[in-house]
């Protein structure tokens, strides 16, 4: 597939000095550790270095001494049309020189009109009203209260309870976060808003032995318990199900044969919506505009982010279906949630100019095309001792690493820390892979590389992780 005017060969421009100056006169180091806040960053790291990205160019970062490094991670599942799309800029730059911002607070933009009808035109079924945000947790925040409200406007005000899975990761807002399941990363910020209730995910490797061999029973089995949840919760207090396509957090878990048409049969029989949190699958990460078509089901709600713009402005949206916004256009009624820079022109001029780049080079089909060549490649890791399983969808996967293939035995907490703090996340950057060596649940190498990626950067990736893990095994 063609990638110009990207390529993939490496810069010879001047490298900017990593002792650079700020405007201010200072070490960038230096003032880095004085005044930039990290985000999920252990800011004493940053008092032994500083890593700094300068720009980028294709499926390629650079740091502020010149290396570079293949982005395996899009960023942040993010950059799916890859570094340095120019016209992505050249977009921000003509919407800003018109109308740099105005609200959607009862006036609208011709960006956001014409965007909200883009977004409308992939979704399956009638999901065809779009309130935007400027991110995924905003997104994810406003279906919730989307969700509550609705069910007040029918006749429904007990109906407030929210089902998520365990180690599934929907945002940081005091919402968002309730909705989350990773015990870790919410009890700093307790008490949390009330409501969030969790369920077994979808993790086939980590499955009851007696269903690891039967997908389809095992998907059964665990959309059976979202409704022993909602029974146990009762059906006239529970709003929603709350579920990514393919879950992040814990490695990329796909679902079972069979999984989401059940769940969609669930919440249908309890009156209850399923909300798809699409912020990393949407907009070609497992193929298609929205991963539910790929998975074949129809949501009451999806919430997006990321790729929408493949990060080169902020946005979000949630995208509802015409029940779920019926009742909300009755009378006097309103929503009242919004955002002062939900839908901002600039942003969603970028988005338009990016779902343009999607459809005139192919990335949707590129994906569906070459994901079973990413899968086989990663696949080759199987052989090292340490790789226990790999998953995933689309351009979306996870490595899972033991310490024991034959019993599947995980690493200890401490194990855990050695191994991906003390050694991979370090090693595998200074081996120019940037990607996430995540323990929010067992350990797990996660990888998302931008959707212009082809079979050399597949062969770059499986050769990097061989060398890598293959140390952090010696070193064990």
């Amino acid at each position: 597939m063609t990638t110009t005017p990207l390529d993939r060969t490496p810069s010879t421009g001047t490298a900017t000095s990593s002792g650079g100056l700020t405007p201010a006169g200072t070490l960038r180091a230096r003032a880095a550790r004085d005044h930039l806040w990290g985000h999920f960053t252990r800011q004493s790291a940053w008092e032994h270095s500083v890593p700094v990205i300068t720009r980028g160019e294709g499926c390629w970062i650079y740091d502020d001494a010149g290396k570079r490094y293949f982005d395996g991670l899009a960023g942040l599942f993010t950059v799916q049309a890859g570094h340095g799309r120019r016209e992505l800029a050249e977009a921000a730059a003509k919407q800003a020189g018109e109308l740099a911002f105005f609200p959607l607070w009862s006036y609208a933009t011709p960006p956001a009109i014409d965007l909200a009808e883009r977004l409308a035109s992939y979704t399956p079924g009638d999901l065809d009203r779009v309130f935007f945000t400027t991110g995924g947790g905003e997104a994810v925040e406003t279906a919730w209260k989307l969700a509550k409200n609705h069910f007040k406007l029918v006749g429904k005000p007990l109906k407030t309870k929210v089902i998520s899975r365990s180690v599934a990761y929907h945002g940081t807002p005091q919402g968002a976060l309730a909705i989350t399941g990773i015990p870790a990363a919410k009890a700093v910020f307790e008490p949390l808003v009330p409501g969030g209730f969790r369920v077994p995910n979808t993790n086939a490797y980590r499955a009851p032995e007696h269903l690891r061999d039967d997908p389809e029973a095992f998907g059964r089995w665990a959309a059976d318990r979202i409704e022993e949840a909602i029974e146990f919760e009762g059906p006239e207090t529970v709003a929603a199900v709350f579920l990514e396509p393919v879950q992040n957090s814990g490695g990329c878990f796909p679902p079972p044969p069979g999984y989401f048409q059940r769940v969609r049969e669930i919440c249908d029989r309890h009156d209850v919506l399923l909300v798809s949190d699409e912020v990393i699958c949407a907009f070609g990460r497992i193929g298609s505009m929205f991963a539910c078509t790929d998975l074949g089901y129809t949501p009451d709600i999806i919430t997006c982010a990321k790729g929408m713009t493949s990060g080169y402005s902020p946005i979000g949206a949630c995208i509802a279906s015409e029940r779920v916004y019926e009742p909300f256009a009755q009378g006097h009624t309103s929503f009242a949630h919004g955002y002062t820079f939900g839908g901002h022109p600039v942003s969603a001029a970028v988005a338009m100019a990016n779902l343009d780049l999607f459809e005139r080079e192919g990335l949707n089909a590129h994906v569906h095309e070459k994901a079973p060549a990413f899968r086989a490649t990663l696949e080759k890791l199987l052989d090292l001792p340490i790789v226990g399983d790999v998953r995933g969808e689309g351009f979306f996967y996870g490595i899972e690493l033991v310490k024991d293939k034959a019993t599947r035995e995980t690493f200890t907490g401490e194990e855990a820390e050695r191994l991906l703090r003390g050694f991979l996340s370090a090693a595998l950057f200074e081996a120019g892979l940037y990607c996430r060596a995540d323990d929010r649940g067992d350990p797990v190498i996660q990888l998302s590389p931008p959707l212009i990626a082809d079979q050399a950067d597949f062969d770059l990736i499986e050769a990097t992780l061989r060398d890598v893990l293959t140390r952090a095994w010696s070193l064990l």
